[in-house]
């Protein structure tokens, strides 16, 4: 892991930069540095070459303020690694966005521009967000999904970019050749899920539903949606709003921001309000 660093001050940046994002837009990586490099008093560069070399990066930052260089996957490693370190309360993250999938920085308010995004975690303001918190110790920062879209629909609803093709080549080198998976619920088709919601039961095995999403809701909130098996005509969702939810039931697969986790026969889900901070562009 490469790192350089500058004299200490009292206004330090740690900077992180993903190293999927380093080969699939080196110019967007090389401006956010220069960016942030001239604006902060003092800035150290981290370039892991994995999620070890990641996770050790963030836990040795001392009084430097975080700014991870990289897509969606990037900021829910760093926002989780700091959940497990129970770190979440004192540290202000910020993003710039740079690799393959940008849905969930956007939705955010991160601006996806390299420039825009390096001036906004300088001058930026820190703002605290809700997470979904499970009974694994993992994190929820965008929305969830039971089961997970298809392959085939996440390309579908990915924008084009121009390095995309290397970024596809570069993950067929780096991730070996799996035999397939065997079906299971989490499989296009039907599934008998019960799903509670505050203890309350929205829906129960006995009624299969085609799919379960759970996205922030108001303050300290989420919104269950459960679409059931339609006979006929198409059946009304059923929805519901609470601070914790259950899914139980055969064994299921879940779309989590952007990672796909599972088989599990039960999970949990619970709001964790105002659990982590962003810095983002402040008001005008």
């Amino acid at each position: 892991m490469a790192e350089v660093a500058t004299s200490a001050t009292p206004d330090q940046l740690l900077v992180v930069i993903d190293p999927v994002a380093r080969r699939a837009d080196g110019e967007s990586v090389r401006i956010a540095k220069d960016v942030l490099g001239a604006g902060a008093a003092g800035m150290k560069l981290c370039l892991p070459d994995g999620p070890e070399e990641f996770a050790r990066a963030l836990a040795r930052r001392g009084s430097r303020r975080p700014v991870v260089v990289g897509d969606d996957r990037t900021l829910v490693r760093a926002v989780s690694l700091l959940h497990r370190q129970r770190e979440l309360a004192h540290c202000a993250l910020a993003v710039v966005p740079v690799g393959p999938a940008l849905a969930l920085v956007r939705s955010l308010g991160v601006p996806t521009g390299a420039v825009a995004a390096a001036r906004a975690a300088l001058d930026g303001t820190e703002r605290r967000l809700d997470l979904l918190a499970d009974d694994s110790d993992g994190v929820v920062l965008g929305a969830l999904r039971i089961p997970p879209v298809s392959a085939r629909e996440a390309a579908a609803a990915m924008p084009a970019r121009p390095w995309l093709r290397t970024y596809q080549s570069l993950v067929r080198t780096l991730v070996p050749v799996r035999p397939p998976r065997t079906a299971s619920v989490s499989a296009a088709g039907p599934a008998r899920l019960r799903v509670e919601v505050d203890g309350e039961t929205l829906v129960d095995l006995g009624q299969p539903v085609e799919a379960v999403s759970v996205a922030p809701g108001g303050p300290g909130t989420a919104d269950v949606e459960v679409r059931p098996v339609s006979l006929g005509a198409e059946a009304a969702p059923l929805l519901a709003r609470g601070r914790t939810v259950t899914v139980s039931g055969a064994h299921f697969r879940y779309r989590a921001d952007a990672a796909v986790s599972g088989p599990v026969g039960t999970r949990t889900w619970e709001v964790r309000e105002r659990a982590w901070g962003l810095v983002l562009p402040g008001a005008g």
